[in-house]
């Protein structure tokens, strides 16, 4: 028997069917932000996300998706005994609010997220996001920093969902793998980062060179501190790290987008720790 005919289908030709309630305006930020917290789930987007979700075990809950996309997603939740709601392409924009490129939307239990205490007491670089307000920015950041070697990430208690569905997409399910959690005594928990050197990026040309930084640290691990996009590091912030690095750029531009500043930073303490 095909995975297609084990599951279990329920076509949807109404977009107010009150099945796909947790689907519902995903463009919506305050809206999603309320509906996800109350259930503890988040939405995996995209083919390869939910691939990701599915290779990590994740609870999905329901799947909504277009007739062209059911062979590809057989293929990758064969075993999967919840509701795959089947719609044509208008009704899935008028349900989630836009058009769904990537074939498929997945309503996901959200994974525990541990204490600030565990993260910290293992070893290895952490990358401190501050109030970054832009989910595109949260999921990049993040996605660098899983890919060039960072063991995990702290975030500001005003920093944008990371695994709110754009967040998610940008990161490419990279906040999935990469081990993070939220600061609750913010900025004061700047302090609590275990034995490691609290960098602040900023653009400031004051600063020295984060190369210089990162060699005076040692083989100590970084804790990586990034401010909000815009204002950057409050001076509380800047008082709660020991150094503060910039990135070596031409004259005539004064920063990078935060995105990019948080990868080019993660590379440099990925080639600290390359022999």
């Amino acid at each position: 028997m095909s995975p297609a005919v084990a599951w279990h289908l329920e076509p949807v030709s109404d977009p107010t069917d009150v099945r796909l309630t947790a689907f519902r305006d995903l463009t919506d930020v305050d809206l999603r932000r309320a509906i996800e917290a109350t259930n503890g789930l988040f939405m995996a987007e995209g083919l390869l996300v939910i691939e990701r979700v599915a290779s990590m075990g994740l609870a999905i809950d329901a799947v909504l998706t277009a007739p062209k996309w059911l062979d590809r997603l057989s293929r990758i939740l064969p075993d999967f005994s919840g509701p795959i709601f089947v719609a044509d392409e208008e009704v899935l924009r008028q349900v989630t609010g836009y058009r769904v490129h990537r074939g498929a939307l997945a309503c996901v239990q959200r994974p525990a997220v541990q204490p600030l205490s565990h993260l910290v007491s293992a070893p290895g670089d952490l990358l401190v996001l501050g109030d970054l307000v832009d989910h595109t920015n949260v999921g990049l950041a993040m996605r660098s920093a899983a890919a060039l070697g960072v063991a995990g990430a702290v975030l500001s208690p005003a920093c944008a969902d990371p695994l709110y569905r754009r967040a998610v997409k940008s990161s490419m399910g990279a906040v999935l793998a990469l081990p993070w959690t939220r600061a609750e005594n913010w900025p004061d928990d700047l302090e609590r980062l275990g034995a490691r050197s609290v960098v602040a990026l900023t653009p400031d040309p004051d600063a020295p060179l984060i190369d210089e930084v990162l060699r005076r640290s040692g083989h100590s691990d970084v804790a990586l501190v990034v401010g909000s996009e815009g204002p950057g590091l409050s001076a509380g912030e800047f008082a709660r790290c020991q150094e503060r690095a910039r990135i070596a750029m031409d004259a005539g531009i004064d920063s990078l987008n935060v995105a990019a500043a948080v990868a080019v930073a993660c590379y440099a303490l990925r080639m600290r720790r390359t022999p």
